[in-house]
């Protein structure tokens, strides 16, 4: 499993009873988590004092309950900073467990010796986006959403990334792509981070198990002469890490390199555990 555990600013402190307490900046958050199926006894007094609460309805969705926690407040990872809020279904604008992808990618990118292009493709609030930028590449932010690039562009400021070589776009990742193959543009890493259920800004359906393998070989067909990376996001449980592995490995193999997927984890600190997070497909050459 890779864990993402170079976090100050955020750390999971506990979970039990399908919840988890979280620390965000000065601020602690209850949210449903469904990995947490064990019952264990809150023993810690964030889970009485929370300054936010989301409460799942068993009807679907759920609403947040608020105790003195600002509209919008900042955390920062490393030199990057992201302004957090939270809003519809539990979240908060922010996967902290995807800093571990952002610190591989960033030391590829850095090591890389020569100038580095990147795509990013449903790109929500931009996490990869300013890591990659920090790490000195040009990056292509592609996100359906006016909202999540504009909250994005918010985050680019905060970090000083407002001048970095970025290009903010609300399109439609699958027609984008297919774009840049007939304008011939090449990129030398791809991030995707697919949704599990989609639409796009003109109701294009997204359904993750039906285009994912088709998409990823969309992708390869921009991918530079000599690519650096391929990363795959997953959060459906259907799609298990040996998955993307034989996904990349089918459609990534003339480029020689080699795959790796595993699930991706985040600390719990009061049992010294690890709380489970989707899964990480990478390619690297």
């Amino acid at each position: 499993m890779w864990i993402a555990d170079q976090w100050k600013d955020y750390e999971v402190l506990d979970t039990s009873e399908g919840e988890k307490l979280e620390r965000w900046g000065e601020y602690l958050l209850v949210r449903p988590d469904p990995q947490v199926i064990w019952n264990t006894p809150k023993e810690l007094p964030g889970w009485r004092k929370m300054n936010g609460h989301y409460h799942r309805s068993s009807k679907g969705g759920g609403e947040w309950e608020f105790f003195d926690l600002p509209k919008q407040w900042e955390i920062a990872y490393k030199e990057l900073r992201f302004n957090l809020k939270p809003f519809s279904f539990k979240h908060t604008g922010l996967f902290p467990e995807q800093a571990v992808n952002w610190d591989w990618f960033s030391d590829k990118i850095r090591n890389a010796g020569r100038p580095v292009k990147v795509l990013n493709l449903f790109a929500y609030t931009g996490g990869a986006t300013l890591a990659a930028a920090a790490a000195g590449a040009a990056v292509t932010h592609v996100d359906a959403s006016k909202g999540m690039v504009n909250w994005a562009k918010e985050n680019a400021k905060s970090s000083g990334l407002e001048e970095a070589p970025i290009r903010w776009l609300v399109d439609d990742c699958m027609k984008f792509v297919e774009r840049e193959i007939r304008r011939g543009n090449h990129y030398d890493g791809i991030i995707m981070d697919p949704p599990s259920y989609g639409r796009g800004p003109k109701g294009e359906i997204w359904k993750i198990e039906d285009s994912i393998y088709d998409f990823i070989r969309l992708c390869t067909k921009i991918l530079s002469d000599d690519p650096l990376f391929f990363l795959v996001n997953s959060y459906t449980t259907g799609l298990a890490p040996a998955v993307l592995t034989y996904m990349l490995s089918t459609e990534l193999k003339r480029f020689g390199g080699h795959v790796d997927s595993q699930e991706i984890g985040l600390p719990v600190t009061k049992t010294g555990l690890v709380l489970p997070c989707g899964a990480s497909g990478r390619w690297e050459k």
